[in-house]
């Protein structure tokens, strides 16, 4: 005889399944919607965990001057690192808006001034003859020259003028970040036995492996790779404005890129440092060429400084991460698209090392029995 299915267990079965599904649903809707919620603050909050853990050992050194006054030496950090990275940076922000505005205005008016071109130009390969011609004529008539390029010269300066700007919106992003990092500090004990939780109920054994990974990657890179760089683009700054050199903002914008993609300082101040030997006397042209010198050749001594044992992540990484993050979410990206990505690296490195490790133990195990 056919068996009968059982319909109160299947009832209950389907019972159970749209039970479940409706769960799943909610749970999503609610996920979303505080994803939603906080996504406007994700990159400033991502940052300023980036700067707890970075300014975590100096903030502990503090402290301990101080007499266990956390609260005294988070104050302090904020207010020296408002003072000694905001400000320049506002400065330096500030010409860039400045000199890009300059630039827009004497496109349009006809009164921006460009030199005569070399002659060099005309053997450079490929665009060397039609690029001689075409600056020998923008440095006669600049009005002219632009009026044949409308619209390439309207699109150029509007992303000028765009990029320049939200120049001033990251270093705000920058100071909230820097305030928030100081919270999470004077908090770090709560903050990392939370942590460690969830790193543990996600990968059990290996989660506080992977802390560790975390951190040290993180001090790694922010302060190897990105403190260095910060110093040099503003020391190049300093130097860049005091030799009152046309868009000094930019310029120390460009070395700030360069640094963090690990290029010397010298590709971009050493053709400034030529071009200053034609407008300036001998002596601070020399003195800047000196000076141009020894901010490209600093990171041979403060990566050291900085990195202490030194960093395994390779260039290419950290090039990526940063050009990638600065195109995905700004001035900010720059930075926080290095750290991610190199973070991703050694992680991904870690995991790989784990397997090793396991299997090799299942090796020595089968070789004892």
């Amino acid at each position: 005889m056919n068996k009968q299915p059982d319909l109160s267990s299947e009832q209950a079965f389907n019972r159970r399944i749209i039970d479940i599904t409706i769960k799943l649903g909610a749970t999503a809707v609610i996920i979303l919607w505080c994803f939603a919620i906080v996504k406007p603050f994700i990159l400033i909050t991502i940052w300023a965990g980036i700067l707890a853990v970075a300014l975590y050992p100096m903030h502990a050194k503090l402290s301990s001057i101080l007499k266990g006054n956390k609260k005294l030496a988070s104050t302090i950090i904020a207010l020296v690192g408002i003072s000694l990275i905001a400000v320049p940076s506002i400065n330096l922000s500030s010409s860039a808006i400045d000199s890009a505005q300059h630039v827009y205005t004497g496109i349009e008016e006809g009164t921006l001034k460009i030199p005569a071109a070399n002659e060099s130009i005309k053997e450079w390969p490929v665009v060397g003859e039609k690029l001689y011609i075409l600056w020998q004529d923008a440095s006669k008539d600049i009005q002219k020259v632009a009026s044949q390029y409308p619209e390439q010269i309207k699109s150029f300066s509007s992303s000028l003028l765009s990029a320049v700007a939200g120049i001033g919106g990251g270093i705000f992003q920058f100071i909230v970040s820097l305030i928030i990092a100081v919270v999470f500090i004077s908090k770090s004990d709560a903050l990392h036995q939370g942590v460690s939780k969830m790193a543990r109920r996600l990968m059990n054994e290996n989660g506080d492996r992977t802390i560790n990974t975390t951190i040290a990657t993180i001090r790694s890179v922010a302060t190897g790779v990105l403190g260095v760089a910060v110093i040099q683009s503003l020391l190049s700054g300093v130097g860049l404005m005091i030799a009152d050199i046309p868009a000094a903002g930019l310029w120390a914008i460009a070395v700030l890129v360069l640094a963090i993609a690990q290029l010397p300082p010298i590709l971009v101040l050493g053709p400034i440092a030529a071009y200053y030997f034609s407008v300036a006397d001998t002596t601070p042209a020399v003195a800047f060429l000196i000076f141009s010198i020894l901010v490209s050749a600093s990171d041979a001594f403060l990566k050291p400084l900085f990195l202490g044992r030194g960093m395994n992540i390779p260039m290419l990484v950290i090039l990526l991460g940063a050009i990638g993050g600065m195109l995905l979410s700004g001035i900010i990206g720059l930075f926080t698209g290095a750290v991610i990505l190199a973070l991703g690296y050694e992680l991904m490195i870690d995991w790989l090392g784990q397997n090793d490790e396991s299997e090799v133990q299942e090796d020595a195990k089968v070789s004892e029995s």
